[in-house]
Order: structure tokens, then sequence, then C-alpha cells
């Protein structure tokens, strides 16, 4: 399969920063309660995020030094609650073509924000690190972080389940491009580097130290219930063909809005290989 597809053509250039104050996402609608901050924190504003306030922990770091840094960082976030994920979902992942419709992460179709459920052809809550990796379910935490929540058809998001990542497989219906066989799944090519990044994501936010599992990308598939999600190879490899686009880093500031933390591997994708050599 080719590493280089044609872009999604709804994908159109958005304003990535913005001014602080003037994301128009009213956070309180969906903070539970933001975990507290140390006194020195940060200003909490997507044009502050981007620059070299909000990673200045990080400044001159690699390898596992570079990780910690980052866990700091990401870990101080508003938490949500499963139910105020639908809520958050219909804000990050906007059509931006149609802002009455969310775009499907698998599928890439436009559909409306209210046709969300547990119907065949509604659309619900994909975890992109399966929740079973690790077992921490649905609760608050990595099973509410909207960093890898996405909207996905119901029928496609079962299709894939807890598979890990890989490629090969056979066609599925209702995701062009995407293809599964008994151990894989494999996204679309447009959405391939959202997948890695998300994963890495939730390999640095939660590492064992704060009450939550120990998340590790490994080369492997068929990981079951064990905190791990593959094939790391793959996922570098995603994230060097399909890099960041105007809708991924729009994405990432509206959650900072929300949920008042970042992606670093939206924001500097050189942090990737720096990490996993």
């Amino acid at each position: 399969m080719s590493a280089h597809r044609q872009r999604r053509p709804w994908r159109r250039p958005v304003l990535a920063v913005v001014a602080a104050g003037a994301v128009a996402v009213p956070a309180a609608a969906f903070a539970t309660g933001p975990a507290p901050a140390p006194p020195d924190a940060p200003p909490v504003t997507a044009a502050a995020a981007l620059d070299d306030a909000y990673y200045e922990g990080a400044a001159g770091k690699t390898g596992d030094e570079l990780k910690t840094a980052l866990h700091d960082i990401v870990s101080r976030q508003t938490t949500l609650s499963y139910d105020e994920v639908w809520e958050a979902l219909k804000t990050t992942d906007e059509d931006p073509r149609n802002p009455a419709n969310v775009i499907l992460l698998y599928s890439g179709r436009s559909q409306a924000k209210d046709a969300n459920g547990g119907g065949t052809d509604d659309w619900n809550r994909e975890h992109v690190w399966a929740k079973s990796h690790g077992d921490f379910g649905t609760s608050p935490g990595p099973g509410s972080d909207i960093h890898h929540l996405r909207p996905e058809d119901a029928s496609v998001n079962a299709v894939r389940g807890n598979l890990d990542f890989d490629n090969g497989g056979d066609a599925v219906d209702e995701a062009p491009g995407s293809l599964v066989d008994g151990d894989s799944f494999e996204p679309r090519a447009e959405v391939k580097g959202d997948v890695a990044r998300m994963i890495l994501y939730m390999a640095v936010r939660y590492d064992g130290t704060d009450g939550f599992p120990d998340l590790e990308p490994n080369d492997r598939v068929g990981n079951g219930s064990a905190p791990a999600m593959g094939r790391l190879s793959v996922l570098k490899q995603w994230h060097e063909t399909d890099p960041p686009d105007a809708f991924e880093k729009s994405r990432n500031d509206k959650i900072f809005a929300i949920q008042k933390n970042r992606n670093p591997f939206v924001d500097h994708p050189e942090w990737v290989a720096a990490i996993w050599k």
C-alpha cells in the first residue's frame, strides 16, 4: 500500500494558534474540576502553548528524560466524565465545512452531531488506545481522555474492537481505505499519523505513577489485556508519512481549551524520534 495518498478534501486550512482567551469553547461546560497546577504553571492559553512557556520543562531533553518531562507537563489537565465526552467531541471533531456535523475518524464520513448513540448507523466514542489494553474502561482518566477518543460509526468501531494497529488486511465496510485482519487494524491513510500520535500521547500521559496503568507501545500485535499497544515500528512510520495537518492542529487547540493539556507530538513531531529511537 502506498504511503502517500491524497489528503481528504474537507481539510481546509484553519488557524492553529489562537489568541489568549479567543477560543470560542466554553471549557466550563465540560470541566468537572481541573487537576491542581503548580503556582508557576504556564498560562493555559493556546497562544502560550506553542511558545517556549508550555514546553519549557522539556527543552534540551531526549529519551526517557524528555518522556518524563512531557508527562509532567501534560498531566496538568482537567478530567472529564465519560458522559461529558459526547459534547466535547462535537466541538473537537466538528466538520470545518459543516458545523452541524462531526468527521468520523476511520470512516471519514461527515455525520450529524446529534446522530450519536448505540444504533448501527450512529456514531459513538472510539477509544483509539483500546480500553481493554490496560483494563481502564471508561473511568475518568485514560477512559475519558479526549486526546484519544474520537467519533466513529458504531459498526466500524465494533470491527476495530480492541485490535492493535498494523498494515494489511481486508477492506472494512463503511470505512474506505481502512483494513482489518485477525490481529490488527489499519486506518485510512489520511489519519494514520493522527492514530500514531494519539497512541504515543497516551504512553506519555499515563505512565503508572498517578494511579493509572503504565501504558506503553511495543512492536507486537495481539496484546490483549496488557497495557500495551502495537505495532510501534508501524506507528512511527505512519507518524512520518502523515504529519500533523490543519484539522489535527486545530483539534489540539480545541482540546487545550476544554481539557487544558496538549498532545506534544502534534506540536513537536520531532519528539517521537527523540523518545522512541
